[in-house]
């Protein structure tokens, strides 16, 4: 595809869809949508206040119970034709993604994918939902004891920007198939990739009480956490946001899901393969341009091999093509706009004082990028070394194009500097020592390990955090079970 893909489309209008209608007109007005990589207004967005959201959860438990009643089969046939019709649509759903987000198509296109995946996955649990007899024990009285696992009604679905068609699959897939209805806050910054999956689902034959989507900010999410007819919430983003819905929630002791922020570190060995250790997390670091919760954005290595890989990585980072996210050579695309290419160039400069910029560090030069992405939120892919381990760049997430490298002497250092955040999403490891990696991996406190490489998060793999990167898991069985609450039933011979 050619550059001219990014400034063609015009994403148009998107709002509330609240019991199978698309809205008109708002309570909360519009916005326009501005494409990161153009700086230029490609779309509107009617924004959800409180009244929308009452709505939607209205309609929502109003069509609670005859989707429960729904036999599980039927169920898992629309999930299953939910996720076949996102893969004959996945360049569609890859190409708004990119529009709205400044994605590489190819990356955006495989996040699609992955989610149509999802949708698979769970189909195939909405049927298979099960219980347990308790044995008796021996001053029991004479009887029945079993367990019912039962949808908790309506759920809050609260989606961050960075990559809301992964979080439709993690989090509305599960949810769908345990039962429950759905009401989904979608980014007021991406709505329109998530807007264009519920037409999918409704497609697929979703009631259409069942799913309601409201795009909109702070206000329309405080409401719905605070809702009273919400049993549950579900949200992914940064730890200041978890906190007020935290704060919101506690007025009716709802339980909430958090998938926060992280600061995946990968840990470097010398007897690791070290290019590929390099192409590992450059791969990575640079993946949606940084802005990824569980990105290696640090890389702790091994003082023996400390500056052969600094140079490794600098190499292959400024490699990376830089520009428009149509063009299939195109590594980084922009970061998501204004505020967030001046928030992430401070930390930078912040960061040079007492660390080396290797590579990158400025934005993007306007000179190589096609005249019309010019304007675009472009950086550099950067590199520093030497970084402080407790500075702000190598504690705090910069959630941009961004690897800080940091030496140590030990695999206890290594471990300790791993550990030294206060995240705990994910960790990586780098080693062909079978032994290390069975000694280090217990000490490591993060919800994923990963070692000599990623997994490519299959549905089935519970994804997760310690500390503050939240609690409660998405994907897998664990994922299925945040959406079911149990019921103890004692039956008297």
């Amino acid at each position: 595809m050619t550059s001219s893909t990014t400034v063609s489309h015009d994403l148009g209008t998107t709002g509330p869809l609240v019991d199978g209608t698309w809205l008109d007109k708002t309570s909360a007005g519009q916005m326009d949508h501005i494409n990161p990589a153009t700086a230029r207004a490609t779309g509107t967005v009617l924004l959800s206040g409180p009244q929308e959201v009452d709505a939607a959860v209205a309609a929502a438990k109003k069509a609670f119970p005859e989707w429960r009643a729904m036999s599980p089969d039927e169920r898992r046939r629309i999930l299953q034709r939910v996720e076949e019709l996102m893969r004959e649509r996945v360049p569609e759903l890859g190409r708004l993604n990119t529009l709205e987000l400044g994605v590489p198509f190819t990356t955006s296109a495989a996040l699609a994918y992955l989610c149509a995946g999802w949708f698979g996955y769970y189909a195939g649990w909405a049927d298979k939902i099960e219980g347990a007899t308790i044995p008796p024990s021996p001053r029991m009285v004479p009887g029945l004891d079993y367990t019912v696992p039962e949808p908790y009604g309506v759920i809050g679905i609260i989606l961050t920007w960075n990559g809301p068609i992964m979080s439709v699959g993690m989090k509305i897939a599960p949810a769908l198939a345990a039962g429950n209805c759905v009401v989904v806050k979608s980014p007021d910054l991406a709505p329109f990739t998530v807007a264009r999956f519920a037409e999918i689902a409704l497609e697929a034959g979703l009631p259409p009480g069942v799913l309601h989507i409201v795009p909109g900010g702070p206000e329309a999410g405080d409401r719905l956490v605070r809702h009273p007819d919400v049993a549950k919430i579900s949200f992914t983003g940064g730890i200041p946001t978890a906190k007020k819905i935290l704060d919101a929630a506690r007025h009716t002791l709802k339980p909430v899901l958090l998938e926060l922020g992280g600061k995946t570190a990968n840990i470097v060995f010398p007897d690791a393969d070290l290019d590929a250790a390099v192409a590992e997390t450059v791969r990575s670091c640079y993946t949606l341009s940084g802005q990824g919760c569980n990105l290696t954005t640090r890389m702790l290595v091994h003082r023996d091999v400390y500056d052969r890989v600094v140079r490794s990585t600098a190499e292959a980072a400024a490699a990376l093509r830089v520009g428009d996210p149509f063009d299939q050579a195109t590594a980084l695309g922009p970061v998501i706009g204004k505020t967030a290419h001046e928030r992430i160039l401070g930390m930078i400069e912040r960061a040079a004082k007492d660390s080396r910029v290797v590579v990158g560090g400025r934005p993007a030069d306007p000179s190589a990028l096609a005249p019309e992405i010019r304007d675009g939120y472009f950086i550099e892919p950067t590199v520093l070394a030497d970084v402080d381990p407790h500075s702000e760049v190598g504690q705090q997430e910069v959630f941009g194009p961004v690897l800080s490298v940091i030496p140590f002497d030990s695999e206890d250092e290594a471990v300790e500097l791993a550990n030294s955040t206060p995240y705990g999403l994910g960790t990586a490891v780098q080693t062909r020592d079978v032994s290390r990696v069975q000694r280090i991996v217990p000490l490591l406190q993060s919800g994923t390990v990963l070692v000599n490489g990623a997994s490519g998060q299959p549905p089935g793999a519970p994804f997760g955090g310690y500390k503050q990167s939240g609690y409660g898991r998405e994907g897998g069985k664990e994922g299925l079970y945040e959406f079911l609450q149990t019921k103890n039933v004692f039956i008297r011979a």
